[in-house]
C-alpha cells in the first residue's frame, strides 16, 4: 500500500497477526540456550548459546542496515536498539580500526559526514587526503585517531538533506566499539529472551592490512571472547573482498557472506592481486561454486537480482537466486530504502526525492524472486512486506 492509504480488512487481519508479530519481534524469539564456555578464554554464558544456526532465522530475514538508519543516525547504539524494538531479525555493523587497533562501528573510515569531528578545533590538523581502494578522499579517518580521541566525538546523521528528522538525534550517541556492541547484544539477549543476531562487515580489509591494522585477526579474537565463533553462532561475517572471508574461514566457524557490488566492478583485493575476475564472473554458476567452497551466502546488490532498464524501472529477474541456491548459498541482497530517491523509477510517487514511494510494491517484487533476506534502512516496512509475502501462502 502506498503512503497514506488505509489497509483493507483482509490486510488488517494480516498485519494484526503475522505482521504485528514481526514488528514486535515475536516472530524472532528463539529458545534461550546455555552457552558453552569459550575455549580460548573460559568465559561462561556468552554469545547467547549455541542457537539453531542461520537456517532457523525467519525467511525472509530482515537485516537492519546499519541499524534502523532510516530513523536514527547510523551505527549508533540508538540505531541498533531502535531496530530491535521494531523487530529486526539481524542488526548490521561495519568495522574499521582506530590507530591503536580497536574495531569501531562506522560505515567508512572517513568520519567527516557521520561525526562532529569538523567542529573540534583540536583535530583540525588531522584533516587529510587519502586514497582508499583507489578513491581519493579528503576528510578525517579513524586510523588517525586513538579510541580515546574518537570517543570525544558525537555521531550525526549522514544524509541530513534526505533524512532531516534524523538530525534530531545528532550528538546523542558516541561511536561504539564492536566489543561494546557485543556486550550490548548479550544484555539485550538476556532482556528480550532471545539471541541477538549480528551481520558484521570488514571494511577495506586490504587497505587496512597494508597499514598494519589487519581486521580479521582482531575480529576473530573478539568473536571467540564472546562465544560467536561457532558454526551455529548468531552472527554473519561479510566483506566485499573474498580474501577477507577466506581468511576468516581459517580463524572461526561463524557463517560467512561474500558481498557483491555492480557486475562490472572488481573486488579491491582482486585489483591488488592482479585477479582479472569481475563480479559478473562471480555470479556465474562456476563463480558461485567457488564462493560456496568457503562461504555460506552472498550479499548482492539488488540490481544483480533484478536489473533496471535505461529508465530506472525494474526489469526481468536474473538467474542469480536459482544459481546461488543450487550451490547451497543463501542470498541477503542490499539495500532497501523507503525514499523515492532510492526506489526503482516505477515505484516512485510524486516529484519529491525525499518523500516515501511505493516501498511495499518494490519489496514485493524483490521478495518474489526467492531471496532469503534483505538489508533495509526501514526495518518496520521490510517486516510488514515480509509478513504480507509469507501470509499469501
Amino acid at each position: 500500500m502506498t503512503q497514506g492509504a488505509q489497509p483493507s480488512p483482509a490486510r488488517r487481519t494480516v498485519l494484526g497477526a503475522a505482521g504485528a508479530a514481526a514488528v514486535l519481534g515475536a516472530a524472532t524469539v528463539l529458545p534461550a540456550g546455555t552457552a558453552h564456555a569459550d575455549e580460548a578464554r573460559g568465559g561462561e554464558n556468552r554469545g547467547g548459546g549455541h542457537g539453531r544456526g542461520y537456517r532457523s532465522l525467519p525467511a525472509p530475514t530482515v537485516i537492519a542496515h546499519r541499524g534502523a538508519s532510516g530513523y536514527r543516525p547510523e551505527h549508533t547504539l540508538g540505531s541498533y536498539r531502535h531496530a530491535l524494538d521494531l523487530g529486526a531479525h539481524v542488526i548490521e555493523q561495519d568495522l574499521v580500526p582506530t590507530r591503536d587497533g580497536h574495531l569501531v562501528c562506522r560505515h567508512e573510515n572517513d568520519i567527516t559526514g557521520t561525526t562532529d569531528v569538523a567542529d573540534h578545533p583540536e583535530f583540525a590538523s588531522r584533516k587529510t587526503t587519502k586514497s582508499v581502494d583507489g578513491t581519493s578522499l579528503t576528510g578525517w579517518f579513524t586510523e588517525d585517531f586513538t579510541l580515546a580521541e574518537l570517543k570525544t566525538l558525537r555521531a550525526k546523521e549522514r544524509i541530513p538533506g534526505t533524512r532531516q528528522e534524523n538530525t534530531l538525534y545528532d550528538g546523542r550517541w558516541t561511536i561504539p566499539t564492536f566489543e561494546e556492541v557485543l556486550r550490548w547484544a548479550e544484555e539485550e539477549g538476556r532482556r528480550r529472551g532471545r539471541e541477538i543476531w549480528l551481520h558484521v562487515e570488514t571494511k577495506h580489509p586490504t587497505y587496512f592490512r597494508g597499514l598494519g591494522l589487519g581486521l580479521e585477526e582482531r575480529l576473530a579474537r573478539l568473536l571467540r571472547r564472546y562465544g560467536r565463533h561457532r558454526a551455529h553462532s548468531p552472527v554473519f561475517l561479510q566483506s566485499f573482498e573474498p580474501s577477507s572471508i577466506q581468511r576468516l574461514a581459517k580463524l572461526v566457524d561463524s557463517p560467512r557472506v561474500v558481498l557483491l557490488s555492480g557486475a562490472g566492478s572488481r573486488p579491491w583485493d582482486f585489483v591488488q592481486a592482479g585477479d582479472p575476475r569481475t563480479v559478473a564472473d562471480l555470479v556465474t554458476p562456476a563463480g558461485l561454486r567457488w564462493i560456496a567452497s568457503y562461504a555460506q551466502g552472498i550479499g548482492p546488490t539488488l540490481d544483480l537480482v533484478i536489473p533496471k532498464d535505461a529508465s530506472g524501472r525494474l526489469g526481468t529477474p536474473t538467474a542469480l537466486v536459482r544459481d546461488a541456491h543450487a550451490e547451497g548459498l543463501i542470498l541477503h541482497p542490499y539495500t532497501h530504502r523507503n525514499e523515492n530517491a532510492f526506489l526503482p523509477a516505477d515505484f516512485r510517487r510524486g516529484t519529491d526525492p525525499n518523500a516515501y514511494g511505493d516501498s511495499f510494491g518494490a519489496l514485493k517484487r524483490y521478495l518474489e524472486t526467492g531471496i532469503d533476506g534483505i538489508f533495509s534502512d526501514n526495518t518496520d516496512t521490510a517486516l510488514l512486506a515480509a509478513a504480507d509475502f509469507t501470509a499469501r501462502d
